[in-house]
């Protein structure tokens, strides 16, 4: 545990000196970056710095160039895992993202996610979906693009389970594509049962090819069951287990 805590301590003081001058940045970009993608560019390199400085984090990224910065896109991720939130920003991407409210409460992150105007949910509580779902709409009739996790949670297991409506009803009703995200490798990091870090790991971050609501005659439904379906086929390429499938199969 030892380790983990003097990681702890790490990425808590250096935050102390990094939101800082996010807040900076915000006070003087806010007046002309009514979006805030310039504080978003900064918090991706803060999030990046913790990947970098840990060589035996190596990070994969396939498809960065499906997202275009010009364009507004619903982006879906599968969660596995805390560092899901870090290594999505080496995206280097604009996106507001959503997340519980207990994040908001963190020291220092908690700030950053205000500065960048993230979209807080309390989970389980219908009043506040209600008002996140209404935010994301603004937010993307305004042109920002949104993230969310559809499985609501992070995974147990690695795996990626139900998705739930939310996000391909924003798709839907502003319409604008969904970006699939599939992430694998995190989850070896820390799991979400886990209290110590695992110092060596290799993940992969693959982007797919946006999706249009109007291939699935405008059905959040229809669409959450294509792209759950193609981002677990993906999942099983990343892990060689479609080249293993088939080779079991001869």
């Amino acid at each position: 545990m030892i380790p983990s805590i003097l990681w702890a301590a790490y990425f808590f003081g250096s935050s102390a000196f990094f939101v800082t001058i996010a807040a900076l940045v915000c006070l003087f970009t806010a007046p002309f970056d009514r979006n805030r993608r310039l504080v978003h560019l900064y918090a991706s390199v803060w999030g990046m710095v913790y990947i970098y400085t840990n060589p035996f984090w190596r990070v994969k990224y396939e498809g960065r160039e499906l997202i275009d910065p010009r364009r507004t896109y619903v982006l879906v991720a599968n969660h596995q895992s805390y560092w899901d939130i870090l290594i999505l920003y080496g995206l280097y991407k604009p996106f507001k993202f959503v997340s519980k409210e207990s994040i908001f409460k963190m020291p220092f992150i908690g700030f950053n996610m205000i500065l960048n105007q993230y979209v807080k949910i309390e989970r389980g509580n219908l009043a506040s979906i209600k008002v996140m779902m209404a935010t994301c709409k603004d937010w993307l009739n305004r042109g920002a693009s949104i993230l969310l996790f559809p499985e609501g949670t992070r995974s147990e297991d690695g795996e990626i389970h139900n998705f739930r409506d939310g996000a391909f009803r924003l798709s839907v009703d502003c319409n604008v594509p969904v970006v699939p995200i599939v992430i694998d490798g995190t989850f070896d990091i820390m799991s979400k049962k886990s209290k110590r870090l695992n110092f060596k790991a290799d993940m992969t971050v693959r982007v797919l090819p946006p999706i249009d609501p109007n291939d699935f005659d405008r059905s959040s439904g229809l669409m959450r069951k294509h792209v759950h379906k193609l981002m677990q086929e993906n999942l099983d390429g990343i892990r060689g287990k479609t080249r293993l499938i088939a080779d079991n199969s001869r």
